[in-house]
Formats: C-alpha cells, structure tokens, sequence
C-alpha cells in the first residue's frame, strides 16, 4: 500500500470522503465546516516532509477536490501552496537560529529545496535576509511580519476551550534561572535565543530540564515597548554573576488551575488567557492569587514536530 493510500485510509475511517450535498439537504455547522479544513492544517503538520497535493488534502478535507483550493483560500486567506512553504520555512527559521549542528545546505533539503542556492534566493526574498545573515543575526521583527499571514491561519486550531479541559491541582515551589524580556512581543524570539546560549554556556542543555514562561503583562493593554515577560529553565544551581541578564528566582507553590494548550496553538496563549479569565474564573467561584499567569513548556517545538507541541498554562489560585 502506498504512502498517499495509507494517509487517505487514516482519514476515511474517521471522515466520510467528499460526497456531492443532496438537494435540500441541511446547511452544515459552522464550526463542522471549520473542523473539517482544521484537519488539513493537522495533517500538514504532521506530514511536512510528505507530497501534499490538492487531491490528498481535499480527500482529508472530505470537500470537491473543484473547490476546495478556494474554500481554503477563503478560510485561511492564503493558498495551501503558500501555506505549506511558510510551514516548512518556520521550521527552516528554528533550524538556522536554534540548531547550530544543522548546516544551510541540511536545513534547505528540509525545507523542500534541492539546492541551497535555491533555497537561500527564497528566503531572502521572504525575509529580505540570506539565511547566513539570518543564522548570524536574525532580524526577529521582520520575520514576524512576514509570518503574520500563516500565524492568522493557524489561530484557527483553537476552537476554543471548555471547564472539562480545566484541572484544579496544586504544584510545588521550583527554582528557576530567569530571563527578562522587555520590548515588543514580536522580538521575543530574540531573547530565547540570548536565554539559549546562557543555557549552553552554563550546562543548562538536558532537553528534560522544565521550561516555563511568566507573563506579568498583557499584549492586548500593554503598550509593545512595555511589555514583560519572564523565560525561565529549573534549576537548583546557584546563579552566578553574569551580564545576559540571567537571575534566580522561585515560582511558588500552590493551587493553579492548569489549562493544556495543544500544537503550536501554543505559540499564542491569548486565546487560553482569555477564556481561563473570562469564561473559566467568574464561574468557578475562585480567588487569584499575587502571582502572575504562567505556562511550562512541556514539549516545544522545534524540538518535536508542530502537532506534538504541549503547553500547560496555570492561572495562580488562592
């Protein structure tokens, strides 16, 4: 059995294949309809190496293989080829600023190219960057931007959340090396990379070490020069003296409310903030606690494929 027929199979035994709508028939649900080009988005995901054809994807989509280009088109406002090359280009921007053993020509393969040359014109004209340049000193801003599309699109794998997906639990005090972001949300990326190479140099590198974000500001009221957030690995080591801006401190103790954010969905935690705030709190009969909202990376990417990402995020109880 090929590759393209196992997938298919894969997907058929949980979703019809594209049948023709019958006269009269009931108008699909919003939300059915948005699932069901969801799972694209999915599948993308998880075959990204794989040849992802319109006939495959609208198969998976279970609409026309006549229409569903401009269905997702519409949908996502950019074209599944487009989409595709972005993911595979994200995963080619972690690869250069985050994985010095992964050469230009290795990274350039990965994303679909067969030459580097090829794949460096690309590039460069996507980010306005070579990806040497890039490697040596990525402008994190720009790529924001020119990513701000595929980040729309893929807003759509959160559906939104429930209380049955909110667990009450309570965690214990962890210390943790910490460093501070302070400036636009679009150049965070920039400081992991700083909070990266602290972590090389100081022996900080076992990939079982809990990663963990602290969010003492909101994007949605704060203004992007002001913003703050805290990266932060544990550790029971002493912090010794350093100008990256690296400190110890201690997340505390207590009851949380934990809410799992799965994929890359993870990448924004607006949409878990605000629901943990405002649908999830007022009906719960809970007090916060003076801690601010933060999260622990559990699985990352790109150290595992998108769909594997795992983000736990805790609201601070009383």
């Amino acid at each position: 059995m090929s590759r393209r027929i196992a997938r298919l199979v894969e997907h058929t035994l949980v979703e019809p294949r594209y049948e023709a709508p019958m006269k009269n028939a009931p108008v699909e649900p919003p939300q059915r309809y948005r699932a069901r080009m969801v799972r694209v988005l999915d599948h993308i995901d998880r075959h990204l190496d794989d040849d992802l054809d319109l006939d495959l994807l609208s198969e998976i989509a279970a609409f026309s293989k006549y229409h569903f280009h401009r269905q997702f088109t519409a949908l996502f406002g950019l074209t599944v080829h487009r989409y595709v090359q972005l993911a595979r280009f994200k995963r080619a921007t972690h690869r250069l600023a985050h994985s010095r053993s992964s050469s230009v020509t290795d990274v350039a393969l990965e994303a679909g190219y067969d030459a580097p040359d090829a794949f460096a014109r690309a590039f460069r004209q996507r980010f306005g960057q070579a990806p040497s340049a890039f490697r040596a000193a990525p402008d994190w801003a720009a790529l924001d931007e020119a990513f701000s599309t595929f980040h729309q699109a893929r807003s759509q794998l959160m559906f939104g959340f429930s209380p049955d997906d909110v667990t009450i639990c309570e965690l214990p005090s962890t210390s943790v090396a910490s460093m501070t972001h302070i400036g636009d949300p679009a150049t965070i990326a920039a400081t992991v990379a700083r909070f990266i190479a602290w972590r090389q140099a100081n022996g900080l590198t076992d990939p079982d070490l809990p990663i963990y974000g602290i969010f003492p500001t909101d994007t949605r009221v704060t203004p992007p020069a002001e913003f703050r957030m805290q990266i932060c690995v544990a550790t029971n080591y002493a912090i010794a003296p350093n100008d990256d801006g690296v400190e110890a401190t201690t997340l505390p103790g207590g009851r949380v409310a934990a809410l799992r954010v799965l994929g890359t969905a993870g990448d924004d935690l607006e949409p878990a903030a605000l629901y943990l705030y405002r649908d999830w709190l007022p009906e719960s009969g809970e007090e916060l606690r003076d801690f601010p909202l933060y999260c622990e990376r559990k699985k990352f990417f790109p150290v595992v494929a998108a769909h594997e990402a795992i983000t736990d995020v805790f609201l601070p109880l009383r």
